[in-house]
């Protein structure tokens, strides 16, 4: 019975992630010292892990699915500056700000699933599409309306700022709860609902899936909506957090979430992953981004480092997902 758990337990997506993370764990604290695991440490990677976590587990769906949405990188700004334009530039409730900010999310959302599933194009050609449309339909519009490419939120409402812009214990950023919050609902998506096996079924044959009756093109254009409106997400509550926002500052997005998603175990072939996986590679991803600021390795070095230890845990991951597949592929044998 414990050899058969232990060979279960291998098979899981999440389980080279998981020892991915305990790897830099263990390697940043031996590096970095106690002050790493202090409170003001494990707040520093923990809240851009929140961030980041929030858009990258839809984009692990999407890639699971066979998609990619890179056009993220241009929600983050958009939401932001929407906010900070509306609400702080003409001064309208804030209501009205994260309500137009996230409208605008549903509706590049709506643009991208829509124009993949009616042009067969691929998905990373239309983001990219997308993806420099809305950066240069908001860098035009923040200087026509603002004259600048940076606005001030100066007083949100409080009840906005409790909500999405506020620090709890003074360090933890309020977007860490949600952050948990969604990964509960994105797990009952993912592996409790039907739709999470329609998911898989997707990015497994997409022809099939058809054929057995799944509903293919609104499922692919209501995970681009749900991407992008986590994304809108993620920008706004930064608005309200800093009270301020600015045209460039969500590209990094891009590479962080595809590198967090692959990292936490999904395909880039798409039908196989777990939202535990992403969760455990966004973690990662953040520690090895933080991590390297408490120890005393030259900063120089510092991509250097975050590279190799992100290529070790992806070919740690990459072993155990290997593992799982292979006994799959024998389980199957044996049965025949």
């Amino acid at each position: 019975m414990g050899n058969f758990s232990l060979d279960a337990l291998r098979r899981r997506p999440e389980a080279g992630a998981f020892l991915g993370l305990v790897f830099v764990t263990v390697f940043f604290t031996i590096f970095g010292g106690l002050q790493f695991l202090g409170p003001q440490g494990v707040a520093s990677w923990l809240n851009v892990a929140a961030n980041l976590g929030i858009i990258a587990v839809p984009v692990g769906f999407l890639m699971i699915a066979g998609e990619l949405d890179i056009s993220i990188g241009a929600m983050v700004p958009a939401a932001s500056m929407t906010v900070g334009v509306v609400s702080g530039f003409y001064g309208m409730p804030i209501i009205v700000g994260m309500g137009v900010a996230l409208v605008f999310g549903i509706l590049v959302g709506l643009i991208n699933g829509i124009m993949v599933v009616r042009t067969n194009v691929p998905s990373l050609i239309v983001t990219m599409g997308t993806l420099f449309a809305v950066t240069g339909l908001v860098l035009f519009l923040s200087i026509v309306l603002t004259r600048n490419t940076a606005v001030s939120l100066p007083n949100p409402d409080p009840w906005a700022k409790a909500l999405f812009g506020s620090y709890i214990l003074g360090t933890y950023q309020m977007m860490v709860v949600w952050w948990l919050v969604l990964m509960v609902a994105f797990y009952y998506f993912l592996h409790l609902s039907p739709w999470g096996n329609w998911v898989f079924a997707l990015g497994g044959d997409k022809v099939s899936a058809r054929n057995a009756g799944i509903p293919t093109e609104r499922l692919t254009i209501g995970l681009f909506v749900l991407s992008s409106v986590c994304a809108s997400f993620v920008g706004m509550c930064q608005t309200i957090l800093f009270n301020s926002a600015q045209v460039a500052s969500g590209m990094s997005y891009i590479f962080n979430a595809i590198i967090s998603v692959v990292v936490g175990g999904v395909l880039l072939t798409g039908g196989f992953g777990s939202v535990v996986g992403i969760f455990f590679g966004t973690v990662t991803f953040a520690i090895v981004n933080q991590g390297i600021y408490y120890t005393d390795f030259d900063r120089n070095l510092s991509s250097f480092i975050i590279g190799v230890m992100l290529l070790i845990a992806v070919l740690m991951n990459n072993t155990f997902r290997k593992f799982a597949l292979n006994s799959g592929t024998k389980k199957k044998g044996a049965k025949a």
